[in-house]
């Protein structure tokens, strides 16, 4: 029998407008969650590219819908003191009624950090302060006296009410695919949303030689390390659901030029090369549900949130893609 498919989509950052009529058209479409990403300023444009805030969009999203979660993708761990990250994330699940789920990660973007005053320490230091945000965020959602004292953040009595309406808690989503994300996720997540590495600085969406060498078979051993680490961790495996980000190019013409010049901007060789990797689904709706299909029965992967490239490929995703696989 089929997993319950579960399929996210990602909101205009540049405009509220956009944004707001996005949002409802997702509700309407069927999908389980919309997405913004964490910037001060939007890392797929240039630095006065207009980028909204968000939590501010995520809570006035919330606000404006009734049944679609809301899902930062992801924040960046640094960007919030790990205390008021759990205020403004236990407020966000009362305003949406239990609709949040925190996406958070180790944050990347160095250019903006510098820009606004943020400290980049190394990979190894920002995971270390990820871990312990995970930790106090979740003592503040749960526990009736939140104390905590890590190497980096210390929390005494750190009363949070209202708390978040969903019980035990909002679920946490590890975002990335490094051994020591994973190893956190393994931890302390109720899911994983693995992506190419963006420890050099860029997205996988900027990064050609990051993207094409997360092919299937990487992919594959970063779930079996996860469940090593689980099982290091002394959790079941199965209680982390699997996530991907992936960017949905469709058309009705088996060989479109169109999808072809996508697949050489993302870095890769051909169309074909393109195909096979798990970043993309690219080709005809028929196509992309045969893939769709093989990589579900593969991955085990329930939860996929997507990127289509043009409205008609969101509509076609909608109306030709999304009903096989939705119970």
């Amino acid at each position: 029998m089929m997993k319950n498919i579960k399929f996210g989509t990602f909101l205009p950052t540049g405009n509220f407008e956009e944004a707001r009529t996005a949002a409802l058209q997702a509700e309407k479409d069927g999908f389980y969650s919309v997405s913004t990403n964490d910037h001060f300023f939007s890392p797929l444009g240039s630095h006065d590219s207009p980028q909204l805030e968000c939590f501010t969009s995520l809570t006035a999203i919330a606000a404006l819908t009734s049944s679609i979660r809301l899902v930062p993708s992801v924040v960046a761990a640094s960007f919030r003191s790990p205390a008021l990250l759990a205020k403004i994330t236990s407020t966000l699940d009362q305003v949406s009624n239990g609709r949040f789920i925190l996406g958070i990660g180790a944050g990347w973007f160095d250019q903006e950090y510098h820009a606004h005053g943020y400290p980049f320490p190394s990979t190894p230091e920002r995971l270390e302060q990820l871990e312990e945000t995970v930790q106090i965020v979740k003592a503040m959602w749960c526990d009736d006296t939140p104390t905590f004292k890590g190497k980096y953040f210390s929390i005494d009595k750190a009363f949070n009410h209202p708390r978040p309406v969903q019980r035990p808690h909002p679920p946490v989503m590890l975002g990335g695919s490094g051994a020591g994300l994973l190893k956190i996720a393994a931890r302390h997540g109720d899911i994983l949303n693995m992506i190419p590495p963006t420890s050099n600085g860029k997205d996988f969406v900027n990064d050609p030689v990051a993207t094409v060498k997360f092919t299937k078979a990487v992919l594959a051993k970063k779930i079996t390390q996860l469940k090593q680490f689980a099982d290091q961790a002394n959790r079941n495996p199965e209680n982390i659901e699997l996530s991907g980000f992936t960017l949905v190019a469709l058309s009705d013409k088996p060989a479109d030029p169109s999808l072809e010049g996508i697949a050489k901007q993302l870095g890769f060789s051909d169309l074909v090369a393109a195909q096979n990797s798990p970043v993309t689904l690219m080709g005809t709706p028929e196509q992309v549900i045969e893939e769709f299909q093989s990589r579900i029965d593969a991955t085990g992967m329930t939860y996929h949130i997507v990127l289509p490239m043009s409205p008609d490929s969101y509509n076609a995703f909608v109306s030709q893609v999304m009903p096989r696989f939705m119970n």
